[in-house]
């Protein structure tokens, strides 16, 4: 693809900007590469710029511009190529979380370093506890939901006091212990989420239940199924989703579940298109429990390692899934979700703009673009040996600019795996 210099009085709707005669991040363009839709954007392009560069239709393409301009051959978002469909999304997400988001509820009342202990024991409790229901659904015996329960509102006060805590204990994954640490992440990340949204304490309560024992079910499939290596067969896939009947038949037996936690439990591989599974459901037939349980089941999913696969990075996931929005999730919930997370994540390898590696340690609800970080490498790469936890509203470069980050980097092209800089392997290791 080529690109023309064009004068900005020139611009028209439906022309693919790729560059500007002057630094992105001092415009209101923040990411590279637009397409321009509206006057408004046009209007702002000639307050900042004179010219811009364009991208141009190769002229080997066949086929007609999806709109006419003034300049021929320019090109439309309808034929971009998979990066500049990548660079909109990540702008669009930026812009998500460049906004104020509505009062939560609930503020913070604790801080990291004051929640961690009581995270760490709330995390361990939930590993013996979880691998017991396991062992109990697979030979038959009743579930514990006393115990499930008082874990879920241990989970639930720990959450509303400070939700980083128990998100930075849910990067710690081993992939031979999927299943039941999969059922927890889920449950952190449901818990996060609906204090997010502004749920009610009971409500969050059989989130959180139905969230923890949405896999239940998988008790109940050979571990060879589970561990697979290789990608399913057809009729290995289909036994795979029996899980969640299983599941369903093994929480509605237990006593005293609340009906809505079923909701999770049986909706959670639902699609916002009606092409999930158990019954095809479509758009709001799926709950909001049901949502809630879809995204954030998938979201662990996919930054988890796998047999088949290496993790995908938590920024990368939240772009897929927001390209799904409207087609796989609800599209309100799933840019809900991204405002919870924040478009860098706990957990996040980022590289800062003074050039040093660090990992995004505890979000800025107020600033969710400045997170506070762990530095890992310093900008010539040696690492640095006290991990120092710094603001990044308050750090700034050795020329006085603002700290921002510049990229996000995947944990296996540098090396780095994020769980271990995180602040909570201080207080496990003196545990």
């Amino acid at each position: 693809m080529q690109k023309v210099q064009v004068d900005v009085a020139e611009l028209q709707i439906g022309m693919y900007v790729a560059d500007l005669d002057r630094p992105w991040r001092e415009t209101p363009f923040l990411f590279q590469g637009f397409e321009i839709r509206t006057q408004e954007e046009i209007d702002a392009l000639r307050r900042y710029c004179r010219t811009v560069q364009v991208l141009l239709r190769d002229p080997e393409r066949s086929g007609a511009l999806p709109r006419k301009s003034a300049v021929p051959g320019y090109f439309s978002s309808e034929i971009m190529s998979p990066r500049q469909q990548a660079l909109r999304i990540e702008q669009e997400m930026f812009k998500l979380n460049n906004h104020p988001t509505a009062r939560s509820l609930y503020e913070d009342i604790t801080t990291l370093e004051e929640e961690v202990q009581g995270a760490a024991e709330i995390y361990d409790e939930a590993r013996v506890l979880l691998n017991e229901a396991m062992a109990d659904a697979r030979f038959g015996r009743s579930l514990n939901v006393p115990g499930v329960k008082r874990l879920v509102g241990g989970m639930v006060e720990s959450i509303l006091r400070n939700p980083d805590a128990l998100t930075c204990f849910a990067q710690l994954k081993n992939k031979d212990d999927y299943t039941a640490m999969h059922s927890l992440r889920a449950a952190v990340l449901a818990l996060v989420f609906g204090r997010q949204l502004g749920m009610p304490r009971e409500q969050l309560l059989v989130l959180g239940l139905g969230a923890l024992l949405q896999d239940v079910g998988k008790s109940k499939l050979p571990s060879e199924l589970l561990n697979k290596p290789d990608a399913l067969t057809a009729e290995e896939n289909r036994l795979m989703k029996q899980h969640v009947n299983f599941s369903i038949e093994i929480v509605s037996a237990a006593p005293n579940v609340p009906s809505a936690a079923l909701e999770v439990v049986s909706n959670h591989h639902e699609r916002y298109d009606g092409s999930g599974y158990l019954k095809g459901l479509r758009g709001d037939d799926i709950g909001v429990l049901g949502a809630i349980g879809a995204i954030v089941d998938q979201y662990d999913a996919m930054t988890s390692e796998r047999p088949y696969r290496m993790p995908v990075a938590a920024h990368a996931v939240l772009k897929q899934m927001y390209e799904w929005r409207g087609r796989l999730f609800h599209p309100e919930m799933v840019e809900k979700f991204i405002q919870c997370l924040g478009i860098y994540p706990i957990g996040s390898i980022v590289q800062l703009n003074t050039g040093e590696v660090a990992v995004v340690a505890t979000m800025n609800r107020k600033q969710r673009l400045k997170p506070r970080v762990v530095l890992v490498r310093k900008p010539d790469m040696t690492p640095y040996t006290d991990r120092p936890l710094v603001n990044m509203v308050e750090r700034r470069t050795p020329e006085g600019r603002t700290c921002e980050i510049e990229h996000v980097l995947e944990p296996a092209a540098v090396g780095i795996d994020p769980a271990q800089y995180l602040p909570i392997q201080i207080r496990l290791s003196a545990a």
